[in-house]
């Protein structure tokens, strides 16, 4: 393989499809894709499958052999030399839009060399750059060695269920990597448990406890109705108190939102919202002592305040964040949200959790646990990977493990591969994946897009 002439083809193909990689991406992140109601052909709801059925037009109109999977997820074909596929998995569906936009989420807008709208970074820009990478070895008119598959899934953010029927139903690839993560090559990714922490039922000033978007997210927004005298009441900081009607306040709190596996930076508006109705005791003692069991959850976002704080050589520290609370026929019920290393285990969560209900008269419900996954970082792929991350970007980076979850984790051998990148300076207006604003700057998509195509030239010419 000439890498010199195949350089030069690549900065063409990138040159010549910017606008286009734009246009693609508008219609993809346009389409409210958060997940909805299941539907005949569309088992996570219509915007999922709206969303792919675009991705997968846009697949087939590059010449690529576009497959939808009865909805649950798609793949488009490069077929090679050979039936062994090397293959990318990104994600169309994306978080509920949330607060604070300054724009409409689903309006994809370009500025200042930046583009914004839910999905840009996670994960409809890396579906794009990954179709866009087929298409360049399409134009190319030379058959690979091996077949090249770009899966396009439609329920990552809510449970994976997509790549679950995949795999009942269709072959493993030999290699894949998925870019939903972040820049040069994460070979880990911590475990994951979650659950609900239920009060006993309530009686007292509560009227109603609601906030978050869902468990993955660190709530920016959330609020409070209790039978109290609002005049009485002052404003805080972060918390705004409003007259709802005659002797009801409205205890509205308004935080910084952001990704549950990397809280650091981000404040709980739920947090902020128990801490006020504790600290100016506008509860009755039995609603009391359910908001401590609360206090103490969001007190840390290491699990240090409910003693489940881990850490290992593998991975950085357990994060633990409640991303949703609502009050249901009288009871508080807040998701949990924890990622964590391999020093502890989901039976040992799971028992720190349940004690910190019972001791407030509630329960602990768990519903998700998965294990820690990783692989050796000095296998050839991952090698291969690094290698040409460096080589584009001229940095000297190492591979890495990261507290979020990926389609990584459900294959055989695979990896997240970019496309963010940490410490980018970046306008205060361009906010982060799952948050308000999320953005991504178009030289990062064009930069990601060369070192996927380079990425995958080398990988085939690998031994699978």
């Amino acid at each position: 393989m000439d890498e010199k002439l195949l350089l030069e083809q690549i900065d063409a193909f990138v040159a010549e499809n910017r606008e286009n990689v734009l246009r693609d991406l508008k219609t993809l992140v346009d389409i409210n894709s958060v997940e909805g109601q299941p539907q005949p052909g569309a088992p996570f709801g219509p915007g999922p499958r709206k969303a792919l059925e675009a991705a997968l037009d846009i697949a087939a109109g590059m010449g690529l052999d576009a497959h939808n999977c009865e909805g649950y997820i798609g793949y488009a074909d490069l077929p090679g030399a050979s039936p062994t596929q090397i293959a990318t998995i990104t994600h169309l569906d994306v978080v509920p839009e949330g607060n604070g936009w300054t724009g409409s989420p689903f309006d994809m807008v370009r500025r200042d060399g930046y583009v914004v709208g839910r999905g840009v970074a996670d994960d409809k820009g890396p579906a794009v750059l990954t179709l866009y990478a087929a298409k360049f070895f399409k134009q190319q008119g030379t058959t690979l060695p091996y077949t090249l598959r770009i899966l396009l899934g439609a329920n990552e953010e809510t449970g994976m269920k997509d790549v679950d029927y995949y795999l009942e139903h269709y072959p493993q690839p030999a290699f894949c990597f998925t870019p939903d993560a972040e820049f040069p090559v994460c070979y880990g990714e911590k475990g994951g448990y979650g659950g609900w922490l239920v009060s006993a039922p309530l009686h007292g000033s509560l009227i109603d406890f609601q906030g978050g978007v869902a468990h993955n997210v660190v709530p920016d927004r959330a609020y409070a109705l209790v039978r109290a005298d609002a005049s009485a009441l002052k404003d805080t900081e972060n918390v705004k108190v409003t007259a709802e009607a005659d002797g009801v306040a409205r205890i509205s709190a308004f935080g910084k939102g952001g990704h549950a596996a990397m809280p650091a930076g981000t404040v709980n508006a739920i947090a902020l919202v128990v801490d006020y109705l504790l600290d100016n005791r506008l509860c009755s003692e039995e609603e009391a002592r359910a908001l401590e069991m609360l206090r103490r959850l969001h007190a840390s976002t290491d699990g240090s305040s409910v003693g489940i704080a881990a850490q290992d050589d593998v991975f950085d520290p357990l994060t633990c964040v409640g991303g949703v609370i609502k009050l249901e026929n009288g009871a508080l019920r807040q998701s949990i949200d924890i990622r964590f290393p391999t020093s502890t285990n989901a039976e040992t969560l799971c028992a720190a959790l349940s004690k910190l209900a019972q001791d407030a008269g509630g329960s602990f419900l768990p519903d998700s646990a998965r294990v820690p996954f990783y692989i050796d970082p000095n296998t050839p792929v991952i090698q291969t990977l690094i290698r040409t991350y460096n080589d584009v970007t001229g940095k000297n980076a190492q591979p890495f493990t990261m507290g979020g979850g990926t389609y990584a984790r459900h294959f055989k051998c695979a990896v997240s591969f970019g496309m963010e990148e940490t410490g980018e300076p970046a306008p205060e207006w361009v906010g982060p994946m799952h948050g308000p604003d999320e953005g991504v700057s178009e030289a990062l998509l064009f930069k990601a897009l060369k070192i996927y195509i380079l990425a995958i030239a080398r990988l085939m010419q690998l031994e699978f």
